[in-house]
Formats: structure tokens, sequence, C-alpha cells
């Protein structure tokens, strides 16, 4: 009877076990619901890549950013960007904020998939180690486009590319532009119109 038992538990545990196991979720129809006026979009670029024109050094950056979406396809916010710079000699920090507009075109979107385009202006600077160089306020502006693939329907994975511009003096030789490549996420939340 001891044997019976443990044979019936132990099967009851492999098939409970076996019944939670799901292949993991690759895309998720998100037209309907995702990017409809009323919602938020909250997410950050968490690793760029940019080659700076001005210092040739190679830089990284967190971009972490909120929206509100106005109307359908269109969000309104703002990002912060953080950065640091290595390069021979020494290092900086680089930071700014910016308001941001970003459109998804409806045109070759498909149910888990959409294009968009972003723009943002805003002030930034930087920090450099050792150095009287500093930018503390700048100006900064960008546009980029990029990819958005749901793997939800609250969540998206995003490649951007793009051109940042970040000059503290026009008569100055010193500034931060380039061309960069992120990739990161976003998760949109219903806003109370949507609920």
């Amino acid at each position: 009877m001891k044997h019976l038992f443990l044979s019936c538990a132990l099967s009851l545990f492999v098939y409970a076990a076996s019944a939670q196991i799901t292949t993991p979720q690759t895309s998720s129809a998100s037209q309907a619901t995702a990017l409809q006026a009323g919602n938020w979009m909250i997410g950050a670029g968490l690793g760029s890549t940019n080659y700076n024109f001005d210092t040739e050094t190679f830089n990284i950056s967190v971009q972490p950013k909120a929206a509100y979406f106005i109307s359908d396809n269109i969000a309104v916010g703002a990002q912060v960007n953080l950065g640091l710079s290595a390069y021979d000699g020494g290092s900086s920090f680089q930071y700014g904020v910016a308001p941001l507009v970003r459109y998804y075109f409806p045109e070759g979107a498909t149910p888990t998939s959409r294009w968009f385009a972003e723009g943002t202006v805003g002030i930034g600077g930087s920090h450099v180690k050792d150095n009287d160089n500093d930018e503390p306020v700048s100006l900064l502006l960008g546009i980029s486009g990029g990819y958005s693939h749901f793997v939800s329907r609250t969540v998206a994975l995003e490649a951007v590319l793009g051109y940042t511009y970040n000059k503290s003096d026009v008569g100055a030789d010193t500034g931060m532009s380039g061309l960069g490549l992120t990739l990161g996420f976003n998760i949109y939340l219903p806003g109370q119109v949507n609920r």
C-alpha cells in the first residue's frame, strides 16, 4: 500500500510539474490596445553604443523615458540621458533631459510590430574627469527611427538608430554629437480612458 501511495504521489507530482512548463512567448498581437490615446509608455534604452565624431571615442548610455499618448500612435513625454565615455587618458560623464515626441507609423504595421520616428529637444552637459572643459549646460537635439516588437500586449523590445547633437557653445571646439544604436524596451500601460 505504501508503494502504491508513493507511486500515485510521484505520478501526480510529475503531471503537475509538466503542466506548468510552457514555451516562452515571443510575440503578441498589440495594435488594438497598446498605442491608443490615453495610454502611457514607460521604458528605457538599456544600452547605447555611440561613435562620437568630435572626439573619436565610444560611449555607452542609458535613457529612461516616459510618454503619454495624446492620440492614437502619437506619444509626448520626456527622457533622461545618462552616459559614460572612456577614452585613452580619461573619462567623462554625460547627462541631459529632453522632451520627446514619438510617432508610430500605421504603414507597414503587423499585429506584433511597428516602425516609429522620434524627436527630442532639450538640455545636456558633461563632466570630464580632471579637466576644466566641462559643458555644464548645452543644447541637446536628437532624431531617430526604430522598430518595436511586441512580446506581449503591454511589453515591446526596441532597436533605435538615431543622431544626437549636443554642443554647449557654437564657438567652442567641444561637443558630443554622433550616430547611436540603442536597444531597449517599453511597457505600455492603459490610461483612465481605456479602463
